[in-house]
């Protein structure tokens, strides 16, 4: 009879066979392991960006949606408001003309409400100039049912535009409040840029990001960010493409445009999704930095989304796009005294951000992008051999587009390019193998966008596409990737945020309401993999020959030489196996880490309601001078940290 055992926390049956041995070569190694190996790919969707990561809660603040007054409405009728459009001002033309006769307000309904804590502070600010009479704000936040939580004066002097702030403090904790803005007296006033920030901001930067969901990125130690996309870099025409010298600046002069989001899917289409920018290229750089990662930038390359318009810059154009590019490496990489790197200084950064790497074009495809990229890579490789290049070989990981990108890039100087796929959990499971045979002396791969995906139903609530099935066949291909790791330079799953109210895609890394953040089972795959990387692949041999799918097991290995430890992980999508662990070329010493992921059932998954249906669990176990038995459990992936001399 088998017995049920316990050591360090796990438990398994004992009397289950050891007979199989795999073997790690640890004195072995193969190719480094590039510290960018896992990062993240951010993307301005399912409200990513305004009512997500940048943590402005005030939707519409300088009233430059198609619709000026949406996400605004009267409160009370003793005045009224006009929407003025300055024609000569390009960047943020809009500001509010309110006249007062006693009681006037606005209310702001946020971001599918605005979430507010108990005790916690808020700043609100607005730019206002008073020309007639004498009118006074008061700052007011409300709970869900419109009673006043919090609220603070604002007297306004002047009639020049000026900024004025104070800080509110919310008596209660709501996930879907909102704002008051109201006026007594009898005057006339002009306001523009009605702001509320949490004070509790990553960093606590005034006008920052949202702390919690900056925390999970930092706590992947993602090797890169990839900013800011995705298709939002093509637009679905070239006039409403992402434009990075539009979005950095005093946030007051950033050009609001429409999400190409707020369209794109008629079932999901939000209606009210625009990009204020506030989060721009400054913000991507700084926040690649806070966290120790590269920052990825991907430009247009003269290209809109060739699923919408198809739309391209004329060839006599294209020189324009590229000046985007030199001037890009300029702000993140040039002297204060050059006019883009005087800019950067201005906005609080002195020092470069050390610019590596950056992506021309997303998912474009055939002769049209391959003759725009060879234009960018000539003129880029000429004045800036330094910056690596990252091309695209188009949406899906196989086909002609894909061929025919290939047999083009493949002779290019391009440093990596860039592939995706969007496919099943049995396609994962099936190519884990994809890279053992590709050209290693061709573009190395940046693997920049994917995810298992699964068809459901929306009736159990928006995560449940992110089930541990899903999370586990991602698990297994990445084996792949990393054991060819001297080819797959880059990975990122896709995407990386969503709200549970206004997403338009899924499945997502993250889940998040208006106080709540959640990692999915594949955000805990993710980093896994991510915080034991290692610095060097070494072998994993079964009877001589790698695992990936032999008996529904698929194992890789690094070690790092600087702490003397080897990373092994094993992914079993069967049932319990267990195996003898021969460690070749060291001696081990001391307890073995095991981390182990795995659910009741593949559907689990992850929400904020119940947040830790599928997390890591962590045990010890001992082994010999150089041999271990290890247990995997059912769908489980295990990752061992095993120190050796």
């Amino acid at each position: 009879m088998k017995k049920i055992l316990s050591i360090s926390g796990f438990l398994f049956l004992s009397g289950l066979s050891f007979a199989q041995t795999l073997t790690v070569k640890v004195s072995s190694p193969k190719a480094p392991v590039q510290p960018t190996m896992w990062g993240v790919f951010f993307e301005d969707i399912n409200f990513s960006a305004d009512g997500g990561l940048y943590a402005e809660l005030v939707k519409n603040r300088s009233f430059e949606f198609i619709q000026p007054m949406m996400g605004w409405k009267e409160v009370t009728k003793e005045g009224s408001v006009l929407i003025v459009n300055r024609a000569e001002k390009q960047a943020n033309p809009r500001y509010a003309h309110i006249t007062v006769n006693g009681k006037y307000g606005l209310f702001n309904e946020g971001f599918r409400g605005m979430g507010l804590e108990k005790d916690a502070q808020y700043n609100f600010s607005v730019w206002a100039r008073a020309t007639a009479g004498n009118v006074a704000i008061n700052a007011v936040l409300v709970n869900e049912k419109g009673e006043d939580i919090g609220h603070a004066a604002v007297a306004i002097t002047g009639n020049e535009w000026k900024k004025y702030t104070v800080a509110l403090t919310a008596g209660q904790r709501v996930a879907k409040g909102g704002l008051q803005v109201l006026f007594s007296g009898s005057g006339v006033l002009d306001a523009d840029m009605i702001s509320l920030f949490p004070v509790n901001t990553w960093k606590q930067r005034p006008g920052g990001m949202r702390a919690d969901l900056v925390q999970l990125l930092a706590d992947l130690h993602p090797g890169f960010v990839r900013f800011p996309g995705g298709c939002i870099v093509e637009g679905r025409d070239l006039v409403n493409r992402y434009q990075w010298k539009k979005t950095v600046g005093k946030v007051e002069d950033r050009t609001l445009i429409e999400n190409r989001w707020n369209t794109e899917f008629s079932h999901r289409a939000p209606g009210d999704y625009f990009q204020s920018y506030g989060l721009g290229f400054f913000e991507y750089f700084q926040l690649s930095e806070d966290i120790g990662a590269e920052p990825l930038p991907i430009l247009n390359c003269g290209m809109a989304c060739q699923y919408n318009t198809g739309e391209i810059a004329a060839d006599e154009d294209v020189n324009t796009y590229i000046q985007d590019a030199l001037d890009l490496i300029e702000f993140a990489n040039g002297t204060t005294d050059t006019r883009w790197g005087k800019l950067r200084a201005e906005m609080g950064h002195p020092a470069p951000f050390n610019l590596k790497m950056m992506g021309v074009g997303n998912e474009q495809w055939d002769s049209q992008y391959i003759a725009r990229y060879k234009q960018f890579e000539e003129v880029l490789k000429t004045k800036h051999p330094e910056i690596k290049l990252v091309s695209g070989s188009g949406p899906l990981p196989s086909g002609d587009r894909f061929d025919y990108s290939w047999a083009q890039l493949k002779h290019s100087r391009a440093d990596l390019v860039d592939e995706h796929y969007y496919m099943s959990p049995d396609w994962f499971l099936k190519n884990a193998r994809r890279y053992d045979n590709y050209d290693r002396n061709a573009p190395k791969i940046f693997a920049g966008e994917y995810a298992a995906h699964i068809k459901d139903k929306e009736k159990d609530g928006p995560e449940t596409r992110n089930t541990w099935g899903s999370a586990l066949a991602e698990a297994a291909f990445m084996t792949g990737l990393e054991r060819n790791a001297d080819v797959v330079h880059m990975a990122s799953y896709a995407p990386l945020l969503a709200h549970v109210d206004a997403w338009q895609w899924r499945p997502d890394l993250i889940w998040f309401d208006n106080l709540r953040s959640v990692g999915t089972p594949n955000y805990y795959v993710q980093k896994l993999f991510a915080n034991f990387r290692g610095a060097q692949i070494v072998p994993v041999l079964s009877n001589g020959k790698t695992l990936a799918g032999e008996d529904s097991v698929y194992a890789s290995a690094t070690i790092d030489p600087a702490s003397h430890k080897v990373l092994l992980k094993i992914v079993n999508v069967g049932g319990p196996r267990s195996y003898k662990i021969a460690f070749e070329g060291a001696a081990l010493r001391g307890p073995i880490v095991q981390h182990r992921l795995t659910a009741k059932d593949k559907g689990d998954f992850n929400t904020l309601d119940n947040p830790d249906v599928v997390k890591p669990i962590e045990g010890t176990l001992s082994g010999g001078k150089n041999l271990v038995n290890l247990y995997l459990a059912p769908n489980s992936l295990n990752v061992f940290e095993i120190s050796y001399k």
